[in-house]
C-alpha cells in the first residue's frame, strides 16, 4: 500500500474556475493548458447538501404528462426498452416516455447531457455510465433521488445492495441501477476438452498460467491461449480483477488514497506484461476480445456479462462461463462491477423528475429486471427478480448472477476521477503493447491521477 496518506478534500491548491464550466470542458477532454486558460471566478468547496438537508418536497406535485428519456442502448437495448415503455403506457396512460436515442455510447450521451447544460433541451431521465455519473454530482446537474423514492414508493432492500450501492455519495442515492454487468471469464468448451482441462474456468491466474501452455499446444489453430479485453474500454474495469487479487488496486478501498504504484499493484501489471511478452500465451485484442473468442483465435477472454447473449449468438462451439480467477493474495472478491444506470437531471420541472421516477419504479420491476437481462445478458437488478426464465435461455448466465454475491464496489480512483480510465488505459497499453517499464508506467500514472484529484475533484466535493 502506498506510503502516501490519503487525500482530504479541499485540502490542497487547484487552479480557480467555475465549477460547472470547468467540469464541463474536464469531461470533454480539453487539455490542462486549455483550461488554464479559462480562469474564471472560484467556487468554494463544500457548499452541496445532502438529499435530506435539501428540503425537496414532491407532494402535491402532479407527474408531468410527457418525459423524453436519453439512452446509449448500451447491449443493443433499444428493442427491449422500447418493449417496456410500451408496456408502461399500457399500465399507465397519463405519463408518455419518449425512448431517445442520444449516443452511441456512454461518452456521447455524456457530452450531448454537457451541452444541454449551457442552453438546450435537457431529457428528463437518462442513462448514467459508472464513470460518468460523479462528474454530474460535482457539476451539482442531478437530483438526489431519496426524496422522489419516497414519493413514488421505491424500496431499496430489493436492489441487489453493491449494485445499489455505486451510485450512493454523502449519504444519498443518485441513481438506480438498470444495465449493470460484471466482466466474466468466457471460454472454449471444445479447446479445453482438447487440452485436457475441467471444464470450468481457473481459480485462479496462477493455475491458468499453468493450463495456457496446454491450450497453446492442443492442436486448435488459435493465436493465443488467452485474449486482453481491448485496453481502450476495458483495462481499467477488468484489470481491477488482477490488481485486488494481488492485494492492490487503483486506489485504496473506499479512498482517493492513489495506491496504482504500489508493490502488489505492480506485481499484478507485471503479471499481464508477463503473460504478453515473456510467456506468450497472451494477446491484446485490438478491438473486441469477445470477437477473438467467437472466431476461434483465442480460448478464453475476459468480457461484461452484458455481452452474453452476443457472444452465445456468435460462437459456433459451446460457450463456457466462470467467475473471475483470484490472485496469490486475494481469491474473492475479486470481481468488479460495472456498467450503468438511471437518474434524474436537476434543472427540469419537479412534475418531470415525479414523472421520470414513476417510470424507473416500473422500467427496474422485478419483472422488468428479468425482461432487459433475458434480452440483453446484463444482470438482474432486484433480489427478487425471477431468474428461471433468465437460465433457461441461457446457462451461463447463471455463473454471472452468482458472482454477483462476491462482487467489490470499483475502486474510486477509476470511477470518481474524470478522465482517469482513458489514463488506465493509456498507461496499460504502454505496458502490454510496447513493453514499457511497468513501475516507470505505474509511477506515471500515479502523479496524473493525483493531479486529476488535486485539480479537478477535490474543489468540488
Amino acid at each position: 500500500m502506498s506510503a502516501t496518506p490519503p487525500f482530504r478534500p479541499g485540502t490542497l491548491a487547484s487552479a480557480a474556475l467555475d465549477r460547472r464550466r470547468f467540469l464541463g470542458l474536464a469531461g470533454l477532454g480539453l487539455s490542462a493548458a486549455a483550461l488554464a486558460a479559462c480562469s474564471g471566478p472560484s467556487t468554494a468547496p463544500g457548499a452541496r447538501a445532502s438529499a435530506a438537508a435539501t428540503g425537496i418536497d414532491y407532494s402535491g406535485v402532479k407527474p408531468a404528462a410527457e418525459i423524453t428519456w436519453w439512452s446509449s442502448n448500451p447491449g443493443s437495448s433499444q428493442e427491449v426498452s422500447q418493449q417496456i415503455v410500451d408496456a408502461f403506457h399500457a399500465s399507465q396512460p397519463d405519463i408518455k416516455v419518449s425512448l431517445v436515442t442520444a449516443g452511441a455510447n456512454y461518452e456521447e450521451i455524456a457530452q450531448k447531457f454537457q451541452a444541454a447544460q449551457s442552453g438546450g433541451q435537457l431529457p428528463d431521465l437518462m442513462v448514467f455510465s459508472d464513470v460518468w455519473w460523479f462528474r454530474y454530482f460535482m457539476q451539482d446537474s442531478i437530483v438526489p433521488l431519496d426524496p422522489l423514492m419516497d414519493a413514488v414508493g421505491i424500496e431499496t432492500d430489493d436492489y441487489r445492495d453493491s449494485l445499489l450501492a455505486d451510485y450512493q455519495y454523502e449519504d444519498s442515492q443518485w441513481a438506480i441501477p438498470w444495465a449493470r454487468s460484471t466482466p466474466l471469464f468466457y471460454y472454449n468448451k471444445a479447446h479445453w476438452a482438447a487440452a485436457g482441462l475441467p471444464d470450468r474456468s481457473p481459480k485462479t491466474w496462477d493455475e491458468f498460467s499453468e493450463w495456457a501452455p496446454k491450450l497453446q499446444a492442443a492442436g486448435t489453430g488459435v493465436q493465443h491461449a488467452f485474449q486482453h479485453p481491448a485496453l481502450a474500454g476495458y483495462a481499467g474495469w477488468s484489470f481491477q480483477n488482477n490488481l485486488w487479487g494481488w492485494g492492490g488496486g487503483w486506489s485504496k478501498k473506499g479512498s482517493f488514497d492513489i495506491t496504482c504504484n504500489s508493490e502488489p499493484s505492480a506485481a499484478a501489471i507485471q503479471f499481464l506484461q508477463d503473460s504478453v511478452y515473456k510467456n506468450g500465451w497472451a494477446g491484446v485484442a485490438s478491438n473486441d476480445s469477445v470477437n477473438d473468442l467467437t472466431a476461434g483465435a483465442a480460448s478464453a477472454t475476459i468480457a461484461s456479462t452484458g455481452s452474453l447473449v452476443t457472444v452465445l449468438k456468435a460462437a459456433q462451439f459451446d460457450v463456457g462461463a466462470g467467475f473471475l480467477p483470484g490472485g496469490p493474495k486475494e481469491i474473492s472478491p475479486v470481481c468488479p462491477t460495472g456498467g450503468a444506470g438511471v437518474g434524474i437531471p436537476k434543472d427540469i420541472p419537479k412534475e418531470n423528475q415525479l414523472a421520470a421516477a414513476t417510470f424507473i419504479k416500473f422500467l427496474t420491476s422485478p419483472e422488468n429486471a428479468v425482461t432487459f437481462s433475458k434480452a440483453t445478458g446484463y444482470l438482474p437488478v432486484r433480489k427478487s427478480a425471477k431468474v428461471d426464465d433468465i437460465i433457461a435461455a441461457a446457462p451461463q448466465a447463471k455463473v454471472a448472477i452468482e458472482q454477483l454475491d462476491v462482487t467489490r464496489p470499483q475502486d474510486w480512483a477509476r470511477v470518481f476521477l474524470p478522465g482517469a480510465d482513458q489514463e488506465m488505459a493509456k498507461t496499460c497499453a504502454n505496458i502490454l503493447t510496447s513493453q514499457a517499464d511497468v513501475q516507470s508506467e505505474l509511477d506515471g500514472l500515479k502523479t496524473t491521477l493525483e493531479t486529476i484529484y488535486n485539480r479537478d475533484v477535490a474543489p468540488n466535493i
